[in-house]
């Protein structure tokens, strides 16, 4: 992603919370929550699947 896509990102996320930045934080942070927890479910079904043991790191 470039620089200038990121400032266009950014932009777009504080406009979104209608120019709030505290609530544009908030959002990134939910966001980010969710996405951690969807990637440790991920991990856990390889792990479940016992994938881990035989690539290394599957899910990269």
């Amino acid at each position: 992603m470039s620089l200038r896509s990121n400032d266009t990102a950014i932009d777009e996320i504080v406009a979104s919370c209608n120019g709030d930045l505290r609530g544009a934080v908030r959002a990134l942070l939910l966001i980010n929550e969710h996405l951690e927890t969807e990637l440790a479910k991920a991990y856990a079904a390889v792990a479940d699947h016992g994938l881990a043991e035989r690539g290394g790191s599957v899910l990269h």
